[in-house]
């Protein structure tokens, strides 16, 4: 070849996913269009009959649906299209229209309620029946019981209900899921050292993310704080958090003083 095939190269290889510099380059080279690939399309509704959408008046036993909301402001950060189908009823029939609607416009399913032991087991079935499923607990909390599969071409992802386990389970898990099937490589999650102040209970057998707020003190060093009581349901840990902080699964707990593993927000947000 003569000198021009010396510029035939590659610039970005198929699925890449375009960032500011990269329009940059291409601008440089003086390419005005490129074909591109639509932004990916994630649906997401909650299960049950005690929930209510904000603007509803809730019934006696029934409490404002926050994990929509939740998973609305989550997704949101990322470059994608979101369709949110609202709150689905604890019924067969409705748990299969969501899902057969959900899947019929999107790329990947997001549920929250109805995978944890005790509640009406229609998201299970129901996924079964449509389509399958991949694995359905992780040995981790929050959010022990969470639900991969597929329907149709949808890929799907069943939360738990509670608050705390629908945040927990969504960055260390469905984030990671969302950006690989947007093309993006999958973002490294900084991890630090620290001290901690607070006494941290847990027992072996399962991995834990509790929520803290860590800081740097006089001498330069990371110290973290646990966030008040852990519940699963108390979504004020993670309000007041801006880590979270892992405890593998051999852990028995910590002391005050002990070195912890953090996972700053700022690699998930």
């Amino acid at each position: 070849g003569g000198l021009g095939d010396v510029y035939k190269r590659q610039v970005f290889a198929a699925s890449h996913y375009l960032q500011p510099a990269d329009i940059g380059l291409i601008a440089s080279l003086g390419i005005a269009e490129v074909r591109v690939k639509r932004k990916l399309k994630v649906a997401f509704f909650s299960t049950g009959d005690e929930l209510v959408s904000i603007g509803s008046q809730p019934a006696k036993g029934q409490i404002f649906d926050s994990n929509r909301y939740t998973l609305w402001s989550m997704l949101s950060t990322m470059d994608i299209e979101i369709i949110d189908l609202g709150v689905v009823r604890d019924t067969p029939e409705a748990v299969e229209q969501a899902f057969i609607e959900a899947s019929q416009q999107a790329d990947a399913v997001i549920t929250s309620g109805g995978v944890s032991v005790g509640d009406a087991d229609y998201v299970k079935s129901t996924l079964e029946k449509l389509g399958r499923v991949n694995f359905w607990k992780v040995a981790m909390k929050p959010g022990r019981a969470r639900a991969f599969g597929q329907i149709n071409q949808a890929f799907f992802f069943g939360l738990p209900g509670n608050p705390v386990s629908v945040m927990g389970t969504f960055y260390i898990f469905v984030q990671a899921a969302l950006e690989k099937m947007m093309g993006r490589n999958a973002r490294q999650r900084l991890r630090l050292r620290a001290k901690s102040l607070s006494k941290l209970r847990k027992r072996p057998g399962r991995v834990e993310y509790q929520r803290g707020y860590y800081e740097i003190n006089a001498q330069g060093e990371y110290q973290v704080t646990k966030t008040g009581a852990q519940g699963s349901g108390i979504l004020r840990s993670m309000s007041e958090a801006n880590c979270f902080i892992y405890l593998p699964m051999e852990s028995a707990g910590t002391e005050q003083g002990d070195g912890v593993e953090i996972w700053p927000f700022e690699s998930f947000f």
